[in-house]
């Protein structure tokens, strides 16, 4: 069934009645001339206004991609409060595959419903989109980040996501071994592109053991090529699978932690750079109970958004890596309330989340 638009009833249904909705607005965005399908999504502004990225993907459908952009803009509110930013959360996809319908005409389309929120909305790069796109995107917005360095912006986020994620795994290494290191362990990382090469490339630095797959073959061989020592696997499924696996770094897209790969994982940490990696509900407690430890994903992964943040205010690299080792700390409080309170990692991180933005709404 569909409603008067010719969304589905169950899309309305969770932005306005489920517990995963709750927006404040959704904007559909068309541009027939330039063949633009996008969707903009502003979660909450209670900390300020929502900064999130602009995902460019070939959605099966155009539910499956409102959906994909209430859930991420949702994350994205949760990441920021976490991240200790001044802004809410929100996120935009476009439709499409992005070799095939990606223009400078497009890209500056959508930098004019971006402009037409007023500030509302700050966008930045995701999947599918580059530091190259948001200069497109910002000949027609002011309300964007993640620009070139040329173009007054902070360059690629990439850099400080890792390191973030990076800082999140030394976390978990000292809460379950005792030790903020991954010297000696085998760590699995699953996407090895735009965030995971540089992620891997912390964690050789610092003595791990490590093991790759992606879909992109030419990803792969990237880092082979260039450390041989590095061990490449055919799929996903033979990653979670390897003997001997310390942790497991989800690095491409959400959905990873499901109801078929949490009973076979072989890791004691899963601590990566993807968003919404638990697929469902309840995912948290089924690795808590096997006594995996779960680092929230948007905690971890918070250093692009601290990055691109900081652009609005005069970008300073250093200022930023600052912020973002500080997610080490972060990560050990969410661990320390988790026990405390007698719930998952997630669940923890979510109440000090949700504890930081009902304070600003009641300002």
């Amino acid at each position: 069934m569909t409603d008067v638009t010719g969304a589905r009833v169950d899309v309305l249904n969770t932005l306005f009645r489920s517990e995963q909705g709750g927006h404040e607005q959704v904007v559909l965005c068309q541009d027939r001339a330039t063949g633009l399908k996008a969707v903009i999504a502003i979660h909450s502004t209670a900390l300020g206004p929502a900064l999130g990225g602009t995902r460019f993907y070939p959605y099966a459908s155009e539910e499956e991609a409102v959906a994909d952009a209430l859930n991420l803009a949702r994350g994205m509110s949760y990441k920021n409060a976490m991240a200790g930013l001044d802004h809410g959360g929100g996120k935009a996809v476009i439709i499409g595959d992005p070799e095939l319908i990606k223009t400078d005409e497009l890209l500056r389309a959508y930098g004019r419903f971006v402009e037409s929120l007023g500030g509302r909305y700050v966008t930045a790069c995701d999947v599918g989109t580059y530091v190259a796109d948001m200069d497109v995107v910002a000949r027609e917005s002011r309300w964007v980040t993640g620009r070139s360095p040329a173009n007054g912006g902070a360059g690629d986020s990439s850099v400080l996501t890792a390191y973030g994620v990076f800082q999140g795994m030394r976390a978990s290494a000292q809460h379950l071994w005792g030790d903020p290191t991954l010297r000696g362990r085998k760590v699995g990382v699953v996407g090895v592109g735009k965030v995971g090469h540089y992620l891997v490339e912390h964690l050789l630095e610092d003595g791990a053991e490590v093991v790759i797959t992606d879909v992109r073959e030419d990803s792969v061989r990237r880092i082979t090529d260039k450390h041989p020592q590095v061990t490449a696997v055919a799929d996903t499924d033979a990653l979670i699978r390897t003997e001997g696996l310390d942790v497991y770094a989800p690095c491409a897209l959400g959905g990873a932690l499901d109801d078929d790969t949490v009973p076979v994982l072989t890791a004691r940490v899963v601590c990566g750079a993807a968003n919404n990696q638990l697929a469902h509900p309840g995912v948290e407690k089924d690795l808590a109970d096997r006594g995996i430890l779960y680092a929230p994903d948007y905690v971890v992964n918070a250093g692009g958004v601290i990055q691109v943040a900081d652009e609005l205010h005069g970008f300073d690299f250093d200022r930023c890596k600052t912020k973002a080792a500080k997610i080490f700390d972060t990560t050990l409080a969410i661990f320390a309330r988790a026990k405390e309170d007698g719930i998952p990692p997630a669940a923890a991180a979510d109440r000090i989340a949700e504890q930081r933005m009902a304070e600003a709404r009641r300002r």
